[in-house]
């Protein structure tokens, strides 16, 4: 049982060593003592040694005394952390009639807050003489005054205290009076002079003392009045309560007098020793005795009053009886607490730790008792809190969770302060907390990642596009610069003819694109703040080039042999109308419709004779050939695009009309050339159709796969089924409503249109429901990889056809070749 009393004193004194190391960190107290009337710059005391403080940092952590109203009596050396004298102290002046006079210092370093008080002790010097208040004091005494009869009288003043006031008083010698001395403790002492022995005024009229110090007593001697006032009671003491309003009765004296007559009226007035202020307070009736208030009682400036009051009758040699009238002054809780803010003079970081000291405050209440203890507090939704010290009235406000300026970058905290009182005062401060900002956010881009279309055929130096990106912190950890990042080991070397402004975003490339040389590309962008440590965030950016009409067509069928686009065809004079002459072959590397073709004719020898098809090209008979139409004839075919501004080529088919037996020998030796080159034909149209049926297979088991994937609140607006509007050497274009939709490239967004009537860049994208980003992210992707598939599968079945078109392969064939291009079509359009 001992034992376990043992430790668990050593606990509870190891807690309370552990709690005052804590606090000495902030709160540190130390006194000094000076004599009063030191000349400007006296050194009181070297803080900073006393404190074990490192003196090359004071001014860093800025050392200062913190400032109080008034004139400062004190001030402190940054350098060396001495205390000195500001200017010359006078004790009387500034503590008055004090015992004790205590100046109490608060002493501040911040970065890191610390707070020390010191109190400094002004000792009194006796540089002030006693004082009478009257040069002359006359008393009138009466003949047959008894022995022991005491007269007041008013006490000397000294500016001084302790051993330096006023301590005995002296009575120069005589055989009738003596001299006699009350201590009223801190009014001072008081002297009367006693009757020793009777007057006679027949022996002496008066009686006049050699001079003492500064007074000089005159004692006049009457006839008659023999009898002293005597007060009803021994002893007066009240209470009153501080506020009291102007005339409150505070008490009543009474005094008898034995004597008749005038030597037996009573009249009651104050002492010769009361002081000045006393009697601004209060009122004394000199007929009732009756004491009121006369002025504002205040008991935080006196707690109690001692009165000395006068009983004397109106005898021509009147006697006086003194009495002491103790008022006790009873506190009222009148003083609302008084908040005072010791802060940082600098924001607090936001990456502070909890437990983190912000400010110091101090609470001070004037009244006393439960009046005056005080209670501080600060709202709960805040992340700070009070910590009460060691000391009485002291708070450090100190964080208590992780702060975010991005958030709250500064708090306005309302601190309250309430006494304990009834009813209870309070009163409110509001502190300003600052949050200075750490780099702690990245940058973020406004897309991730960014599509861009982009024609071809740019203007090298000028600007494409441009990427933005915002950083949630503040001043240098906000400022962003762009780059692109450059992988030597990439593949893609496409970013080594983009540059970027590193203070806008905006990227320019540095040399033109070809849409026939490549559609798309990607690269990326990396954005860096100008924080320590900078913080950077990537995005990816894909870039598609856009088709435009920068391609003429090009003649395939007729080519003669020095490559001009003219041709000669032979026919039968016995042919019928309709006859299928020939097929003007062409292409344009353009896409869309910019490499949509039409075919028409720009000079006939006879327009009755030949027609063209406007979309295939196809030239046939009109009518039957006569035996008065010429026998050689000569047509010009324009083959144009279909862009903005049209590109064209021409071809001049010349025909020769031939009796029947010259034009079967001729068509032999055609055939014979004809089958071979079927043959080759033949075997790439087996594997093209083993493909394409291949590949749709798949692609409709890979849609069925990924439409029973998606999530059910998503729902896709497929394109509607386009028709196909003829056969074009190298061009697809297909239909849908108003609409026309070309193929870009795989990598192409999923319903990117391109408006009719506008310059065939601009983007319409269809109204979808929003997908959570990285399901919208895959399937783009998957989709974008299967329209890539399909898409090369159709420019192979592209070229299959026109091979069979410039090989004039049958009609039959042809039509199935076209078929499958048909397919190509529209296992794409099923992908969107």
């Amino acid at each position: 049982m001992e034992q376990r009393r043992y430790t668990s004193w050593r606990t509870k004194i190891a807690c309370a060593g552990l709690l005052l190391f804590f606090w000495r960190g902030v709160f540190a107290q130390i006194r000094y003592t000076v004599l009063e009337e030191q000349i400007n710059g006296t050194v009181v005391g070297n803080i900073a040694k006393d404190l074990g403080i490192d003196q090359r940092t004071l001014k860093e952590r800025g050392f200062r005394i913190v400032s109080t109203t008034g004139e400062p009596l004190f001030r402190v050396n940054t350098n060396d952390g001495a205390l000195h004298v500001n200017g010359k102290i006078d004790r009387e002046e500034v503590c008055e009639r004090s015992s004790s006079c205590l100046i109490n210092l608060k002493i501040a370093l911040e970065n890191p807050l610390e707070i020390h008080y010191v109190t400094v002790e002004i000792v009194d010097i006796n540089d002030h003489a006693p004082i009478f208040p009257e040069k002359v004091k006359r008393l009138e005494i009466s003949e047959i005054a008894v022995a022991g009869a005491r007269f007041q009288l008013q006490a000397a003043r000294d500016g001084d205290s302790g051993v330096n006031s006023v301590q005995i008083y002296k009575l120069s010698p005589n055989e009738h009076f003596r001299i006699e001395v009350k201590d009223r403790g801190a009014d001072g002492k008081i002297p009367f002079v006693i009757l020793q022995k009777p007057l006679d005024r027949e022996t002496s009229p008066r009686h006049k003392p050699q001079k003492s110090g500064t007074m000089e007593i005159l004692v006049d001697v009457i006839d008659v009045n023999d009898n002293m006032p005597v007060f009803t009671k021994d002893t007066y003491s009240v209470k009153l309560s501080e506020n009291a309003p102007i005339g409150t009765a505070v008490i009543q004296v009474n005094a008898t007098d034995a004597d008749e007559g005038a030597n037996g009226e009573v009249f009651f007035s104050f002492g010769h020793d009361v002081d000045s202020n006393l009697l601004r307070l209060f009122d004394l009736d000199p007929v009732t005795g009756e004491i009121v208030v006369k002025g504002p009682i205040d008991f935080e400036q006196k707690d109690q009053y001692e009165i000395d009051i006068q009983a004397s009758d109106k005898a021509l040699a009147p006697l006086t009886t003194e009495k002491s009238i103790l008022i006790q002054i009873v506190d009222v809780n009148d003083n609302e607490p008084e908040i005072e803010v010791t802060s940082l003079s600098v924001a607090i970081p936001e990456n502070s730790k909890s437990g983190t000291t912000v400010a110091l405050i101090s609470l001070n209440d004037l009244d006393s008792g439960m009046n005056g203890k005080v209670f501080c507090s600060v709202p709960e939704d805040i992340p700070f809190s009070l910590m009460q010290s060691s000391q009485e009235n002291i708070y450090s406000l100190v964080t208590k969770s992780s702060l975010d300026r991005e958030k709250t970058s500064q708090y306005d905290i309302t601190l309250t302060a309430k006494d304990a009182g009834h009813p209870p005062l309070s009163s409110i401060k509001t502190l300003t907390v600052f949050i200075s900002d750490v780099n702690d956010n990245s940058p973020e881009f406004s897309l991730n990642p960014y599509t861009f279309y982009v024609p071809e055929n740019n203007v090298p130096g000028m600007s494409m596009f441009s990427v933005s990106a915002h950083d949630l912190d503040f001043d240098e950890n906000a400022i962003i610069s762009y780059n692109i990042w450059r992988d030597p080991a990439q593949e893609n070397k496409h970013s080594y003819f983009l540059n970027i402004n590193p203070e806008t975003g905006e990227i320019y490339a540095l040399k033109s694109f070809d849409f026939e040389t490549i559609k798309s590309y990607q690269f990326y962008i990396v954005a860096s703040d100008s924080g320590t440590p900078s913080l950077s965030s990537n995005v990816t950016v894909n870039v598609f080039i856009l088709d435009q009409n920068d391609n003429v067509p090009v003649i395939l069928y007729p080519v003669s042999s020095n490559g001009s686009a003219e041709g000669v065809e032979e026919i039968p004079r016995n042919v019928n109308a309709g006859h299928l002459v020939t097929k003007v072959r062409a292409y344009d590397a353009d896409i869309g419709y910019n490499g949509w073709l039409l075919f028409s004719v720009q000079e006939v020898s006879d327009h009755s004779l030949f027609g063209l098809d406007r979309y295939t090209g196809q030239i046939r008979t009109l009518r039957s050939f006569t035996e008065t139409d010429e026998a050689l004839h000569k047509l010009v075919i324009l083959v144009k695009d279909n862009g903005n501004v049209s590109l064209s080529a021409t071809a001049t088919v010349i025909i020769k009309i031939v009796e029947p037996k010259e034009a079967f020998a001729a068509s032999d030796v055609k055939n014979s050339v004809q089958d071979e080159e079927d043959n080759d034909v033949t075997f790439y149209l087996i594997i093209t159709l083993g493909s394409v049926s291949v590949l749709f297979v798949i692609s409709i088991i890979v849609l069925i796969v990924m439409q029973c994937s998606k999530s059910t609140d998503y729902s896709s607006k497929y394109l509607q089924d386009t028709n196909y509007d003829g056969t074009l050497c190298h061009s697809i274009q297909y239909r849908s409503g108003d609409k026309r939709y070309m193929l870009v490239g795989p990598r192409m967004s999923i319903g990117s249109t391109i408006a009719p009537g506008s310059n065939r860049n601009t983007l319409v994208v269809p109204d979808h429901r929003r997908r959570s980003s990285g399901e919208k992210s895959d399937w783009k992707y998957q989709k974008s990889q299967w329209l890539g598939l399909v898409f090369s599968f159709k420019l192979h079945a592209m070229q299959i056809v026109e091979r069979i078109q410039c090989n004039s392969i049958n009609s039959v064939r042809k039509n199935i070749f076209e078929s499958i291009l048909r397919t190509a079509v529209r296992m794409e359009r099923y992908h969107f």
